[in-house]
């Protein structure tokens, strides 16, 4: 009988204690999500580690839910709801968590909660890559993560949470395509994505999301045509408001209570379908360019309350008896062009309806409408307007044809030359290869870069993570020899791996302390920036204390640049080597192309650089290659320490220094350096930029300023192109800057002038290198 009473107390105590460890688990968990959210004065209810959260007293900014033991829902609103005027992918002090933050970390704790079936997080300053691992909270019914600073691309492995039926993302910084695996949620009834940075078209696939019931993608900067949608027999809200959205209005689904598509460039007519729209409360087509006349049904939709079609280009005149829902209460036809007499249920009188009709060719109100002849002209012109518009394409498309004939019959004869002897030393090139020995993957892709671009393929080089002992070896211990040079970030080294392959090891001195994970992404983002102008980085090594509880230094890995910097190929001690005009405009056409992949070819973009001469290499093929890019993603500090070596040669715009112009003003500068090479130096640094200004804008002059080769190998009308484009850059207003995507373009535009210019005598650059 003892026995039997034992075992039963054993057994009550165990079902006494399990519940109390499972709560005391997940209080645990949550004072570690409190600890990674930094302590927001919204948790402080959450401040005695001791109580129950399942007891919390809800709030509108905090709610714990739970069953039994279990917690199933969490709900935190924070108050970080500003915006900063550029966000870059990085913490921004006082606006989104700190640096020390890694979302990754954050899920990876949220999700140990696996009970969670409605999380709601919003305005808490997350930042960083959405990760996949979300995917792990396989019961959540409910997510909510809007007004963050989540970017990069929503993760696909949401589509696997098979009981998910509602998203909402709105408020963030996701910048790739709308996803195309959205038919493959099975439950998904809301999808918001509202405000983010989504580019390229609606996938058709969206219209399989039979379960749709609210679709709401407005304020990105979405293109193309509305997909059919046909399908979704339960979609009652859709919003594509402020995109850039240009096809034609498709048919809708019959269950819409809210279509709102304005501020795009939608064409064509109404579809005769939105008459029969039944349920229809709220129409918004404004600020498009719609045409025709609309369909006479949708003023008398039994449900519609709102309709506004102003600022398209609507024509014709309403019908006398046009018939208005006893619902409707606001419509808005101002700025198209109709004509003719306002119908009588459209009289503002009437059941005190809004009615706004400005800017049209009414009868009524003449004070407010346009001349009959006004609209009548317009719309006709739009048919002769179309025929010139032709005319002037065909014309165009003639003269372009003419222009290219001439420039590539210039140029052809050099070209094939270049082509015969680049193919000869591809041909070479593989075979020395496949004799040395060399034949290491490291070593390949180490070289692919400057061969693919050649070869016109893509490959991309593989990235290694090196051993403070492979790098001691491959410079033997960092000895003297090996040195190349220190600046403000750190020391230069060259080395020679163990295959043969030589690189470059930048020892990079971090003034900024990180844990190793958040430096870990950091490089990975920095391994990301993958093109054929700049140097390749083929790995790095971390440098760690024992405990890796802090960083002593980094260790940057690249491909060894054999040819030089920019500078050295400048007039000065070595002639033979000097690059003439259509040299120079290679280069530089090469570093606005490596810029503008480092501002907008990744996620969050590289805007400062460290641009300056010296950092610009030219490889065997006279290839010109941007070196140390992207570091302010390792540490912002760089630019606080950093000293610039040499002589300054303008006078700097601190300013700029805070602005993503940056890089355009310094581009500027090399520009600069490249029209007037070793009489730069001679200038020294007195030489004000408003002196040179005036000297370059007198002809007579312009020998005295630049450098003797550019006016000797240079015409005219290229040179005034690039001095042009250069003012522009050292603007001491950020604001007035270009673009670099401008600066890419004129500098082509100077290339092609100079090609027209030389014809096949003295041509060096081709419009394809262009």
């Amino acid at each position: 009988m003892g026995w039997h009473l034992s075992i039963l107390i054993m057994t009550t105590t165990c079902f006494m204690l399990f519940p109390r460890s499972d709560q005391s688990s997940q209080s645990e968990l949550l004072q570690q999500l409190r600890k990674q959210l930094e302590y927001p004065r919204q948790l402080d209810a959450w401040g005695n580690p001791s109580s129950d959260p399942c007891y919390t007293q809800p709030t509108a900014v905090l709610a714990v839910t739970c069953e039994g033991n279990a917690i199933t829902e969490l709900k935190i609103v924070g108050d970080r709801i500003s915006k900063p005027p550029k966000f870059s992918g990085y913490s921004v002090p006082n606006v989104t968590l700190s640096e020390a933050f890694v979302l990754d970390s954050f899920v990876t704790t949220l999700a140990r909660l696996t009970t969670l079936r409605v999380v709601i997080l919003v305005s808490l300053g997350l930042w960083g890559p959405l990760p996949d691992k979300i995917h792990r909270l396989s019961s959540l019914e409910v997510l909510d993560l809007s007004s963050n600073f989540l970017y990069g691309s929503i993760p696909p492995k949401l589509s696997v949470m098979s009981k998910l039926h509602t998203v909402t993302l709105d408020g963030n910084y996701f910048n790739v395509s709308v996803p195309d695996w959205l038919d493959s949620f099975s439950n998904l009834t809301v999808l918001r994505l509202q405000s983010n940075r989504l580019k390229g078209s609606i996938p058709s696939s969206i219209g399989k999301a039979a379960m749709l019931t609210e679709l709401a993608l407005a304020g990105n900067s979405i293109s193309g045509d509305v997909p059919n949608l046909g399908n979704l027999s339960k979609l009652e809200m859709l919003d594509l408001r402020d995109n850039e959205l240009d096809g034609e209005l498709p048919e809708m689904p019959t269950a819409l209570v809210t279509i709102l598509l304005s501020k795009n460039s939608l064409k064509g007519e109404i579809p005769q379908q939105f008459g029969q729209l039944n349920r229809l409360q709220h129409l918004d087509l404004s600020f498009n360019f719609l045409v025709g006349s609309p369909p006479e049904e949708i003023f008398a939709l039994p449900n519609i309350s709102y309709l506004n079609l102003a600022a398209n280009m609507l024509s014709g005149s309403l019908s006398s008896s046009l018939t208005c829902s006893s619902t409707l209460g606001f419509v808005d036809l101002s700025t198209n062009r109709f004509t003719g007499d306002l119908p009588a249920c459209l009289n503002g009188n009437i059941n005190n309806k809004v009615v706004k009709f400005d800017g049209n060719c009414f009868s009524a109100d003449p004070a407010h409408q346009h001349e009959a002849k006004y609209c009548q002209q317009s719309h006709k012109g739009r048919g002769s307007n179309k025929d010139v518009g032709l005319v002037i394409t065909v014309v165009g498309i003639l003269f372009v044809v003419l222009v290219l004939s001439l420039v590539l019959m210039a140029s052809n004869k050099r070209s094939c030359q270049k082509v015969l002897a680049e193919q000869q030393f591809l041909q070479k090139h593989k075979q020395d290869n496949s004799t040395s020995g060399m034949s290491s993957e490291l070593l390949v892709n180490a070289r692919c870069i400057s061969n693919a671009v050649k070869l016109g393929t893509q490959i991309q080089p593989s990235y290694h993570i090196f051993s403070l002992e492979e790098l001691k070896e491959a410079t033997k211990s960092f000895e003297r020899s090996a040195f190349l040079g220190e600046g403000a970030i750190g020391k230069l080294y060259m080395g020679k791996l163990e295959n043969g392959t030589l690189i470059a090891i930048r020892c990079l001195a971090l003034h900024q302390r990180y844990s190793i994970r958040n430096l870990k992404l950091r490089l990975d983002l920095l391994a990301k920036l993958r093109h054929p102008n700049l140097v390749c980085l083929l790995g790095h090594c971390i440098d760690s204390a024992v405990d890796e509880s802090s960083v002593k230094r980094v260790f940057l890995v690249y491909e060894y640049v054999p040819g030089g910097t920019l500078s050295s190929y400048l007039s000065g001690s070595s002639p033979e080597k000097t690059l003439k005009w259509c040299g120079r405009l290679q280069v530089l056409i090469a570093i606005a192309k490596a810029v503008h992949f480092l501002h907008t070819g990744i996620i969050p973009g590289s805007l400062y650089n460290r641009l300056k001469s010296s950092s610009i290499l030219l490889d065997e093929h006279l290839m010109a290659k941007l070196s140390d890019y992207g570091l302010s993603i390792i540490t912002e500090e760089i630019y606080k320490h950093e000293v610039v070596e040499g002589k300054r040669y303008l006078q700097n715009n601190v300013a700029a220094m805070e602005d993503s112009e940056d890089d355009v003003y310094y581009f500027g500068c090399i520009i600069l350096e490249v029209l007037m090479g070793p009489k730069l130096h001679g200038k020294g640094g007195p030489f004000v930029l408003n002196d040179l200004v005036v000297s370059i804008s007198s002809q007579e002059e312009r020998e005295e300023v630049l450098d003797p080769v550019v006016i000797g190998t240079s015409s005219q009308d290229s040179l005034s192109v690039v001095f042009s484009i250069m003012i522009k850059c050292l603007s001491i207003e950020s604001s007035a800057r270009p673009s670099i995507e401008e600066v890419l373009w004129n500098l082509q535009y100077a290339a092609q002038v100079q090609v027209t210019a030389d014809g096949d005598q003295r041509s060096e650059v081709s419009p394809q290198a262009c």
